[in-house]
């Protein structure tokens, strides 16, 4: 099955040409049955891949060539994939998930005049992100990497007649572009020191630690990997919505809820992630890096946490929720807790999947209604709806038993036996999830209808090819814990163990059991708080507008205008200046001045030909008198 993982990627790349060159005259079903068939054959071939990696019978050390890609001299970057526990992890991930989506998409998306089109930019991004995953060296990703920028601005602006929308495209892929430059860099600074971009050729040369050699005969110092690292972390916080290249994420709304659950939950947002545990042995002889991504991490956590708490779109409140959670992840992953980041990337996709598609159930219903004040009471007429979106917040709100419970509190045991002060930041961080996604149930689906009549009229349970993943998302969101279990409940962590060969990780063997108890209970006991603080603050039914710090955290602190009045404006008068004086003024006066000048010494020179002989003769022989004086001038001397 290994040799057949180019499949993998090439089927949804044949989804996206049939669909795309076809989408004129592709019947609707057909085009529907291609984009989700295709991340279906994927899925197959990704299941076979998983068993055989599973079981160590991967040849080649995992490493398949497709075909020689860029040679030059010794230096060479093969296209070539890699097949590890890893790889093979995300695989299952990007393509069960996407497989979810699609399907429901197919109801989700049925009216809509794009529909052959949007199946087509589906599949263009799973392709994508699946080279991303895939890929055995650095430029494979890359090429991955800018595929996911580019569909997610195609689907983030697939409704591109709405100005608002096209511009929310235009800055995810902006604020990408300013994290791959770093990405770009630290690639540049890995060939240029290291003589490769390969993993396998790569990382051997890191094993030595601080102040061997590489292979180009450059000393490997704290100042290179550290540098390497910092360029590599720029292109994770764009990718992943970190500070300060967060903003784009939640204006990513803009495209159509399927693909919120696609971005934000198993996908694009986890490719940094992905990109710095696959990359883990560089970050462990970078230790101030990781430092600063655990407190870039806890930060973006706290701020996008408690923007969340005033949020009245029900889409906004889990966007922040996933700039909240990937904060977790990358806060485990600069206190070298890999395993716990990966686990928790896992569980989230299944959640956070769920909810958005949960969320896309309601809008669906309430008519493409978005604002929760205008909700409630939903539960009555929804009930598949609402029981698995409510599985997804106790499993977001790290309930205990369901899985979010599981990879939550792996990462919040690490970072105690870290630092105390940062578990405190991020028990914080937990209590504010669980207090955010109830308030989002609650005014939602309990209490009475605040919408108009038509809308009550209209509001009825979503048809199968929806409400069926979300039950599927629902059941994984409540056992795919089971694969993490803390030391106290299990010797075997088996997602741990399947893990070990390709990323080493921190555990902390210094945590007594007791502990361990404390702080899952700790934590359990305040999400449980939590809940009942949300319902009690939900029993209204009238929802007034925010004021004081509240209005602060509705407008987002407001950032965005920050980043406005800091950057936007002074770029805008910038480009102002260029083209009012330096082009208008500068650089056209110029062009304009030599052409001007040509003119008026033409004009000038033109009265000299006056067209009489004896003029022209005298001219003459005072020409031959001045070449005669310069002449014996020169013999003279």
């Amino acid at each position: 099955m290994t040799q057949l993982v180019y499949l993998i990627p090439l089927f949804p790349l044949i989804g996206f040409l049939l669909n795309g060159l076809f989408y004129k005259s592709m019947p609707r079903t057909l085009a529907g049955i291609i984009g989700s068939g295709t991340i279906l054959a994927s899925f197959a071939v990704a299941l076979g891949i998983f068993f055989e990696v599973k079981n160590g019978t991967v040849p080649d050390g995992g490493i398949v060539q497709v075909f020689n890609f860029i040679s030059v001299g010794e230096f060479n970057i093969p296209f070539a994939f890699l097949v590890d526990e890893l790889s093979a992890m995300f695989l299952l991930i990007i393509t069960g998930i996407g497989f979810l989506i699609h399907v429901y998409s197919t109801s989700y998306m049925h009216d809509d005049a794009g529909y052959t089109k949007y199946f087509a930019y589906l599949n263009l991004f799973v392709f994508s992100m699946l080279l991303l995953v895939l890929g055995a060296n650095y430029v494979i990703m890359f090429i991955g990497w800018e595929g996911v920028g580019l569909a997610s601005y195609l689907l983030i602006g697939f409704w591109f007649k709405n100005r608002d929308y096209t511009n929310a495209s235009k800055k995810a892929f902006i604020m990408n572009r300013i994290g791959d430059l770093g990405f770009l860099i630290g690639m540049m600074l890995v060939a240029v020191n290291f003589g490769t971009l390969s993993y396998a050729q790569f990382f051997p040369q890191l094993s030595g630690g601080i102040g061997s050699l590489s292979a180009s005969g450059h000393t490997i110092n704290e100042g290179l990997t550290c540098a390497i690292a910092l360029c590599f972390f720029i292109g994770a916080t764009g990718k992943s919505a970190q500070i300060p290249l967060y903003t784009w994420l939640p204006d990513a709304m803009a495209g159509p809820t399927p693909v919120s659950a696609l971005i934000h939950a198993a996908t694009m947002v986890t490719a940094g992630i992905y990109m710095i545990a696959r990359s883990s042995a560089l970050f462990d002889l970078a230790p101030a890096v990781q430092q600063l991504i655990a407190i870039i991490g806890l930060a973006t956590l706290l701020i996008s946490a408690s923007i969340a708490l005033k949020q009245n779109d029900i889409k906004k409140v889990l966007a922040y929720s996933t700039v909240s959670q990937l904060g977790y992840m990358f806060l485990a992953l600069g206190v070298g807790a890999y395993v716990g980041s990966l686990f928790h990337v896992m569980t989230h996709a299944f959640f956070k999947a769920l909810l958005f598609l949960g969320s896309g159930s309601v809008i669906h219903a309430m008519s493409g209604e978005q604002d929760m004040r205008k909700m409630g009471g939903l539960g009555k007429s929804m009930p598949i709806t609402k029981i698995t979106f409510l599985i997804g917040c106790l499993a977001i709100a790290g309930f205990p038993g369901f899985s979010g419970f599981f990879s939550k509190d792996e990462i919040l045991a690490t970072v105690f036996a870290k630092s105390p002060v940062m578990y405190a930041f991020a028990l914080l961080g937990a209590m504010m999830t669980a207090f955010y996604m109830f308030r989002a149930f609650f005014m939602t689906f309990s209490g009475n209808f605040r919408g108009t009549e038509e809308q009550k009229h209209h509001v009825h349970e979503s048809p199968m090819a929806m409400t069926l993943p979300l039950i599927i998302l629902a059941i994984l969101s409540v056992v795919g814990g089971l694969i993490g279990l803390p030391h106290v409940m299990s010797h075997h962590h088996l997602l741990g163990e399947y893990l070990a060969p390709v990323v080493k990780n921190f555990e902390p063997a210094h945590l007594e059991a007791s502990m361990e108890w404390i702080l899952m209970g700790v934590a359990s006991a305040l999400a449980i708080i939590m809940i009942f603080v949300a319902k009690s603050a939900t029993r209204k039914e009238v929802y007034p507008e925010a004021t004081g710090f509240a209005k602060v955290l509705e407008n987002k602190w407001y950032i965005d205008e920050l980043y406005n009045a800091i950057i936007v404006k002074p770029l805008y008068k910038l480009s102002a200046f260029l083209i009012n004086i330096m082009e208008t003024k500068v650089i056209d006066g110029a062009v304009n001045g030599v052409g001007q000048f040509v003119n008026w010494s033409a004009g000038r020179l033109r009265t000299l030909q006056s067209g009489q002989v004896g003029v022209y003769l005298f001219a003459m022989v005072i020409g031959i008198v001045v070449l005669f004086a310069v002449g014996i001038a020169l013999i003279t001397l």
